[in-house]
């Protein structure tokens, strides 16, 4: 009963602990029904199949997300013929795709939308209008592209644009046309799809299907029902892996910095109630009675607490997961499903991380004498221990240390001790905050010493006196400065020296970029003579389990592009990361599949380090073009004098500097990285936003007393409400000059490390935007908590000390 006639007492003091046990609880809700809510499921043009069978899948190297390794053509042929010729199967489809696009219709890089006509037969929607392609240039398309009919259109395909006759309307997406002509386009057979005779049990037909493929040499999976939302598009898988990155941050920063807050909160909050709690020492309570009711404070703030933003969080989650489709973040079509044990789950996690925050506090309270109730001086003694002396200066020799790794780390672990850098520092510097305060805010209040009146003495003392209310302001403010400025500059930082290394790697003048395309046609390239000179991209799969590989097809204009000598027919250029991986050697053999199915033994005739091509395998571009009839060429350089000639706008190109390119070639994932970025920032500043308020506003509601005497002392309400936004300023610029002292080791050993690892010249980019935004905000907040509430406690005639705020 004290602790919940406490916290309905003192309901300032625990207002920003309950705000921000609620917002964690909140983001952790939604974060968690959204990442358990799974894909977007089959694709509709293969939902139509009960059974599908998939070939098999390999690992992932560098990254890379791919689709399944393509079967040889003769193995899925053979497998073909054997799931047609099982009982109930009223045809078994091989489904081929290519690269297809209308002009002006949005496609990404590597989707693939035209299809063979049989693989109709496998989609969850049909004809709308019309009839199905039967000769050459025949095409069905979905009647939302806006043509009917009997219309000529010109699609763009791999090889360059063709013209087609609409035969037909679809109510789905994607393009058919004939078998014979997608099997031109298109590479290997990764799926085959079987259509059932009516009433023929799912069950019994998959698992006949499971003994024919067990008995084919060359592998495979059966998916039925549920299981195939695993042939959901690689896309939307990399879309979805970005989101769940996202929202596996934000779950985890929002627990970390809920202790962190509840943490300080209750801190300071014991440090204002010394002699409350000396008071019930001298009635009679002991240690493990007080230790208790700060726990129960801490329990009931935080159940409160959970309990609201569990409600907020399964509300709001399906409104957050649309604003993360329109931002990229989840693919188009993802929804939101309900469980109803992750909303209890969030409020027990919740109640614990108030409970964990507030431990330290307790046991501190735990400690305080009965005579600290005899105690009227506001004056913190010893503020600093020992024990606290020790583990902030070993702290910040840690992070300092991290700091000096950082310069001479690999770009693989230089993110990692960046963070270790800025976490250590933050932390020992907030220990030794304590011990800074004094002499740092004598000498920032020195020059307003020689001004005429009291102001800056009373905010200089005040702030030097009260050593532990300063430190608590100043905590989040240092917290904030240097999240918000770090990550920010560190992106901006990282993005423009990767933009400089890749510009710098190719000796060219222009570039030759597609435009509102995934890639470069062939016909793009020979229009501007540039095909020798053309980057065709595909996918391989070799190695140890059969991984998916970036590579590239490259032409006689290598080796001037990039100063090695191009791999000829049956050789191939590897990456020394990935030659690592899978044990391949410079003079040894590899054995790879291409995207047709086909397996190539090739000679390994150099390998090269990671940032010196931006691939994985480098080929011959006719191997490639003979493997992948549908791969586009990502970028053509211009190395000659000669300008490029005017292409027509049907071929989707359009020439810029190497620079821009460069920047251009990552700008989804860099919008996507900022993005996450921001969001990060956001909630950081957030939360640290709610610390120094509430610390501000606890602070303000404790000192009615100090300023009733200012009052009584002859001090005007205006003079006593500068006093108190002095020291406010005061203390957001010591977290600022803090903040920013650990932000640049940091960053200056990112920039030794970049340097030295990318070989070319690195700038720190400090974004100074955000510096002025994250200060300005703080002073603001920490303003509007302090006057404002100050300006409440003086209005009307100065009374006694000693009544009531």
């Amino acid at each position: 009963m004290i602790s919940l006639a406490t916290v309905r007492e003192r309901w300032s003091a625990f207002l920003g602990s309950f705000v921000a046990v609620a917002l964690g609880v909140t983001v952790v809700t939604m974060s968690a029904l959204m990442l358990l809510s799974g894909g977007t499921g089959v694709p509709e043009r293969l939902a139509g199949a009960p059974v599908l069978v998939r070939a098999p899948t390999g690992e992932q190297t560098g990254g890379q997300l791919a689709e399944p390794r393509p079967w040889e053509p003769g193995h899925a042929a053979q497998l073909r013929r054997q799931l047609a010729d099982l009982p109930g199967v009223r045809a078994a489809v091989a489904d081929r795709s290519f690269y297809a696009q209308l002009p002006g219709i949005e496609q990404k890089k590597g989707e693939r939308q035209g299809h063979g006509w049989s693989s109709a037969a496998l989609a969850s929607y049909g004809l709308h209008d019309g009839r199905p392609p039967t000769q050459r240039d025949d095409i069905a398309l979905a009647r939302s592209y806006g043509h009917q009919p009997g219309e000529q259109v010109t699609v763009l395909t791999a090889d360059g644009p063709h013209r087609f006759t609409v035969s037909g309307t679809l109510d789905g997406p994607g393009y058919y046309v004939t078998d014979a002509r997608a099997e031109a386009l298109a590479g290997g057979v990764r799926v085959i799809g079987l259509a059932l005779e009516s009433g023929t049990p799912v069950a019994q037909i998959a698992a006949a299907a499971e003994r024919v493929v067990i008995r084919a040499d060359g592998g495979g999976e059966v998916l039925t029902g549920k299981s195939r939302d695993a042939l959901a598009p690689q896309q939307d898988e990399m879309t979805r892996w970005i989101g769940g990155q996202v929202l596996t941050a934000m779950a985890a920063l929002s627990a970390f910095v809920t202790v962190f807050i509840v943490s300080s909160t209750f801190a300071f909050t014991v440090a204002q109630r010394r002699r409350e709690f000396g008071l019930l020492r001298t009635i009679g309570a002991t240690p493990k009675q007080v230790r208790r009711t700060v726990c129960a404070e801490a329990m009931t703030v935080g159940v409160l607490g959970a309990a609201l933003g569990a409600i907020a969080g399964s509300a709001l989650a399906p409104s957050v997961a649309e604003v993360l489709v329109d931002a990229g973040l989840q693919p188009e079509g993802f929804t939101v499903r309900s469980r109803w044990w992750v909303p209890c789950a969030a409020v027990a996690l919740g109640a614990a991380v108030a409970l964990a925050g507030a431990w330290s506090a307790s046991r501190r309270a735990a400690k305080v004498a009965p005579m600290e109730s005899m105690r009227e001086a506001a004056v913190d003694e010893q503020p600093m221990t020992r024990r606290r002396w020790m583990v902030g200066l070993v702290v910040t020799a840690l992070g300092l240390g991290c700091a000096v790794a950082t310069a001479l780390a690999d770009s693989d672990t230089m993110v990692l001790l960046g963070l270790g850098t800025a976490t250590g520092l933050t932390a020992g510097l907030t220990l030794l905050i304590p011990a800074l305060v004094r002499p740092v805010i004598g000498a920032l209040t020195r020059p307003l010493a020689r001004r005429p009146g009291a102001t800056a003495l009373l905010v200089r003392e005040n702030m030097r006196t009260a050593v532990r209310r300063t430190s608590a302001t100043v905590a989040p403010v240092l917290a904030t400065v240097t999240f918000a400025v770090l990550i920010t500059s560190t992106v901006q930082t990282t993005e423009t020296a990767d933009t400089d290394r890749q510009a710098a790697a190719v000796q060219a003048r222009t570039a030759l970029a597609p435009t509102g395309t995934p890639g470069l046609s062939d016909a793009a390239t020979e229009e501007a003579g540039l095909t020798r000179n053309a980057m065709l991209s595909t996918t391989v799969y070799g190695g140890r389990g059969q991984s998916a590989l970036m590579a590239v097809g490259v032409g006689e204009g290598f080796p001037q592009l990039y100063g090695h000598p191009a791999p000829r027919a049956g050789s191939v250029v590897v990456a020394e990361s990935v030659a690592a991986a899978h044990g391949w050697r410079s003079g040894r053999s590899a054995v790879v599949t291409f995207e047709d199915g086909r397996k190539e033994r090739l000679r390994v005739v150099a390998v090269l380090g990671d940032e010196e091509v931006p691939y994985q395998l480098v080929l011959p571009r006719a191997v490639v073009r003979e493997h992948d009839p549908s791969a586009l060429a990502d970028v053509a350089y211009r190395t000659g004098e000669d300008a490029l000639p005017q292409l027509g706008s049907v071929l989707r190109a359009h020439e810029v500097s190497v620079g821009s390119y460069a920047s251009s070639a990552e700008a989804e994932e860099d919008r996507l990285v900022w993005i996450f970025t921001l969001m990060l920032v956001a909630m950081t500043a957030g939360y640290t936003a709610i610390a120094v308020a509430s610390t501000l506003l606890t602070a303000t509601a404790d000192r009615a007393r100090d300023l009733r005497i200012l009052r009584l002392s002859g001090a005007t309400c205006g003079q006593a409400l500068r006093a108190v936004a002095g020291e406010t300023v005061c203390a957001v610029a010591l977290g600022a000059v803090l903040g920013m002292a650990v932000v640049i080791p940091a960053l200056m050993g990112m920039v030794h490390g970049l340097r030295e690892s990318l070989g070319v010249p690195v700038e720190a980019v400090i974004a100074w935007p955000w510096v002025t935004g994250a200060v300005g905000g703080c002073l603001v907040l920490g303003l509007v908590a302090s006057v404002v509430p100050a300006y409440g406690l003086l209005r009307g005639p100065a009374g006694r000390p000693d009544a009531r705020a």
